[in-house]
């Protein structure tokens, strides 16, 4: 990505950019080295998006380097589905990383260093069950208690953690703890598990392993190994730190990296959690997770949004040291910014009804001229079929309209985008006496870019011509949480069913494009007049059906906070 061209993220509030530039200027670091780590367990959502942001564009705007690793360390919960995907969903953001690393490929040098602890006598085999090494803890007000293992012997530490990897104990048998205080006000530091048994494949070292060390004593090594100089992290790790330095440190790694952390940010009415999405897919609500109501990566990029949108979105919000919350507005401003210039316009009736140009000569078609983009000229201009049937949004007529109604009623006259004006004269019911037809006339003097000044109206409407007409299905989206709520998945651990789902999140309407229309292809996307601006949906669009997600309405009330001074 040419980050030159584009504006970086935004220093008044990035304290990080600052510690950067004062590290550079005193000499404690040459280059910045900086790493996104995610655990290749599921998919990732608009929270990585402004992590792989931050870490990449902090790097290169100070010449720096970004790593791309993979802490797969649990491997029960690890695929090489979840890798490829992750790697796609960066590039599609913008960025290229300098290296590509697995954690797992530093399993051997972790192993040395664990038992480095133990020689030290600052790591211990515990043979405690995970309930009673729990139980013995302590709160945030009672100190915990010391295993009955915590003094065992250190060659009969040393012992039993080989037999560890040896494979000769069960999964929860026996773990390494870190040995450093009980009574710490800092629960992280009371003998923390840094290894424990795990009878699994994995899915980059296959068998080789049966022991495996958990993500707090794998990062900072890891970290330490890659050359990292600033480790950044969300807000939930602050209390991990002295945990984090305190590996780097008893692990004598030649390299010594520092964690900042930052803090996260909320968007109103979104669901990014990976519990949160599995259960919802498990019920039904959603049909994946890359359905376009979730803030996954995939979920967006399938609904439409662009990833210059999501980039400028992220650098608006800045990077804080406190949590905050965001209006789900903000995100939907960029992406019409972005999409302005750049999208199509076209007609698309989403909810038809057929009208019928009496005074129209039957059987003819003509060709009318449409700019393809009237914001932006440079994309030229396109035709569009016209003939006596047309289709019409049902809400652009009424039969008994109420005051200032302006568009189609019994004797009224409106403007057809880029055509003629239209008279309704009369209206056509089925058994039921619903409207299922209209017949108008229309004035051929009146044609779009004739000139015509002899009368005005008050109302233009949108169509759609119907002998070639395209069909299409339309799918319009509502925020998936009613209310606005935030999502905060350690509130309520996760639990989907304790928020306010919107069961009108979804609805899927059978309507008509134009027929130049039928060229288009997965991702393609437009502004359809009136409606908004949508995008051709990857997953249901096939040669015989055409399926376009709305990525956001044409407007919206929100507006960007004005620059102070």
């Amino acid at each position: 990505m040419d980050t030159k061209t584009e504006t970086k993220l935004a220093s008044s509030s990035n304290f990080i950019k600052t510690i950067m530039s004062e590290d550079l200027k005193s000499g404690k670091t040459k280059t910045i080295v900086t790493r996104f780590p995610p655990e290749p367990n599921g998919y990732l959502h608009i929270g990585h998006a402004r992590a792989i942001t931050i870490n990449f564009e902090l790097a290169d705007e100070f010449g720096g380097r970004t790593h791309l690793r993979f802490d797969d360390t649990n491997p029960t919960k690890e695929d090489v589905e979840f890798v490829e995907a992750i790697k796609e969903d960066i590039q599609w953001l913008g960025f290229d990383w300098e290296g590509l690393f697995f954690a797992s490929d530093y399993f051997e040098e972790m192993y040395e260093r664990a038992l480095l602890l133990i020689r030290k006598g600052k790591a211990y085999v515990d043979e405690q069950s995970p309930e009673q090494i729990r139980e013995t803890r302590g709160t945030l007000t009672e100190p915990g208690q010391e295993s009955p293992y915590r003094n065992r012997p250190i060659e009969e530490s040393l012992d039993l953690f080989q037999r560890m990897r040896s494979g000769e104990f069960k999964d929860g048998e026996k773990v390494l703890r870190a040995k450093i205080d009980m009574a710490s006000p800092n629960i992280n530091l009371r003998d923390p598990v840094i290894y424990r048994i795990l009878h699994a494949t994995h899915h980059h070292t296959g068998d080789k392993w049966c022991i495996y060390p958990m993500y707090a004593f794998a990062h900072p090594l890891e970290d330490a190994i890659e050359g990292v100089t600033h480790s950044l992290c969300s807000l939930e790790f602050e209390d991990q730190r002295p945990f984090y330095d305190w590996v780097i440190r008893e692990c004598e790694m030649p390299n010594v990296p520092r964690q900042y952390e930052f803090g996260k940010l909320y968007i109103t009415g979104a669901i990014s959690g990976k519990r949160h999405i599995r259960k919802l897919i498990e019920d039904g609500v959603l049909d994946g997770w890359d359905d376009p109501r979730v803030m996954t990566i995939s979920g967006m990029r399938r609904r439409g949004f662009t990833p210059e949108a999501i980039r400028a979105f992220i650098r608006e919000t800045g990077v804080s040291k406190s949590n905050g919350v965001v209006d789900s507005r903000m995100l939907d401003h960029f992406i019409r910014e972005d999409l302005k210039l750049k999208a199509p316009r076209t007609m698309g009736v989403l909810r038809p009804l057929k009208v019928v140009i009496t005074n129209y000569p039957e059987g003819q078609v003509e060709m009318l001229d449409a700019e393809i983009n009237a914001e932006n000229p440079e994309m030229g201009v396109r035709q569009i079929p016209f003939s006596r049937e047309i289709y019409i949004e049902q809400d652009d007529f009424m039969e008994n309209p109420p005051p200032k109604y302006h568009r189609l009623y019994p004797g009224n006259e409106v403007r057809l985008k880029h055509a003629y004006f239209i008279k309704c004269e009369n209206v056509v019911k089925d058994a039921d006496g619903r409207v299922v037809e209209i017949h108008c006339t229309y004035d051929p003097e009146t044609k779009s870019g004739s000139g015509f000044t002899g009368r005005k109206v008050k109302g233009t409407i949108h169509w759609v011509e119907a002998t070639r007409a395209v069909p299409a299905e339309f799918r319009l989206y509502e925020p998936l949480v009613l209310d606005g709520e935030v999502e905060d998945e350690e509130a309520d651990n996760g639990a989907a069913g304790s928020r306010s789902i919107n069961p009108n999140s979804l609805e899927v309407l059978q309507g008509w494009v134009e027929p130049e229309m039928s060229e288009a292809k997965a991702h393609d996307k437009f502004q359809f007049f009136r409606h908004g601006y949508f995008n051709v949906d990857p997953k249901h669009t096939t040669a015989d059906k055409l399926v376009f997600n709305r990525i956001v309405p044409l407007k919206s009330s929100f507006e960007l906070p004005k620059a102070k001074g």
